[in-house]
């Protein structure tokens, strides 16, 4: 039997693990820059020494993020320790980086609403729901058809981050542009249905335990791809969702015409959600529930955007500004009384006409 090569050993392992396929992408192209660094020797003969190395020429040499240094240790935490199976006791000294606490980028309700007006189609639906329902990106465009619940107002939210599931609500005014999109995926589904290409893919092995769900329009993407294309690990032609793209371009016209210059993502909507909610007095515990966050603390980043906000405390300076303006206007008061005095003391028709 062949022996298959490193990286197809990490692709399997992975895939074995039910891990998604930006995990797979991700880790696959760090593994091969740790190999080229390397000058191509093999890990196992580079051994776990060769990981600070790496991580030390990534962030003098290459100045990467926090977030990324760690992501690509996690990856070779990975190599060595599931593909590998090497000991890693050589590691057990290197620490991941703290990320610096950064406050998200928060649209007022009135910037969402101007921004959103500007899209059109598809773009402006997700938009809505990304605002309305508090979706990651990849949720909103993953959702499957048989998760929308109409009777209830309610959105299930099926293996996101983490591998965690919850409910959100379903925006009254995304359900009109919803049905419309509906109607469309199941145009979608009887066109695929009569070419041979009416199966979709189905998470965690569903395919072999219930083989023809994946072709019911339950299954379907709701925000399901206008072409065809090839799965990438199964090789399998059938149509996907929509590319995670899709917003971004049209995003950045609407914010253009808008006037709005923050740096606004298509994640911007859900923490723009998340403070607009507090702000009308909602239950950081419910906040917490609907964004799907494991620890309250992520959550509480948005109380410190609303103590930076029009909720916060006043500056001194506007307090000074205030003061100035009180003493001008008892000014005035005194000097119009003055004015009023003098004239009911001059006995002059002449001098009683003069303008003080």
């Amino acid at each position: 039997m062949k022996k298959r090569k490193l990286l197809d050993e990490v692709r399997a392992e992975i895939r074995l693990r039910q891990m998604s396929l930006a995990t797979e992408k991700n880790y696959v192209l760090w593994i091969r820059r740790y190999i080229l660094f390397h000058k191509k020797r093999h890990p196992r003969e580079v051994g776990p020494k060769g990981v600070p190395e790496f991580l030390t020429f990534l962030a003098e040499s290459r100045d990467v993020a926090a977030a990324t240094q760690n992501q690509a240790l996690n990856a070779l935490v990975f190599l060595y320790r599931e593909v590998l199976e090497i000991d890693l006791n050589e590691l057990r000294g290197i620490k991941w980086v703290k990320r610096p606490p950064n406050l998200p980028t928060v649209l007022t309700k009135e910037e969402v609403a101007s921004t959103i007006q500007k899209l059109s189609g598809v773009q402006r639906l997700i938009a809505i729901l990304l605002y309305g329902s508090g979706l990651r990106l990849t949720e909103c465009i993953k959702l499957r058809v048989k998760d929308i619940d109409f009777d209830r107002r309610q959105i299930t939210i099926r293996n996101s981050k983490g591998n965690r599931s919850r409910v959100v609500m379903l925006p009254e005014a995304a359900i009109p542009s919803i049905k419309a999109q509906l109607k469309r995926t199941a145009e979608y589904h009887k066109r695929d249905l009569k070419s041979g290409n009416g199966g979709v893919e189905l998470p965690n092995a569903l395919e072999r335990k219930y083989p023809n769900a994946q072709y019911t329009l339950g299954w379907k993407f709701v925000f399901a791809s206008y072409k065809l294309s090839k799965d990438p690990r199964s090789g399998i032609v059938r149509r996907h969702h929509v590319y995670h793209s899709i917003l971004q371009k049209q995003l950045k016209a609407a914010l253009k015409k808008a006037g709005i210059t923050k740096h606004v993502t298509a994640h911007t909507f859900r923490h723009s959600f998340a403070t607009h909610l507090l702000e009308d007095g909602a239950d950081i515990r419910t906040v917490q529930e609907l964004l799907g966050h494991r620890k309250l603390q992520t959550t509480m980043v948005y109380t410190h955007v609303l103590n930076n906000g029009p909720s916060g405390v006043k500056s001194p300076a506007d307090r000074l500004r205030y003061q100035r303006k009180a003493k001008t206007q008892e000014k005035e008061i005194w000097s119009s009384r003055l004015r009023k005095w003098l004239k009911s003391r001059l006995q002059s028709p002449v001098l009683r006409s003069l303008e003080f």
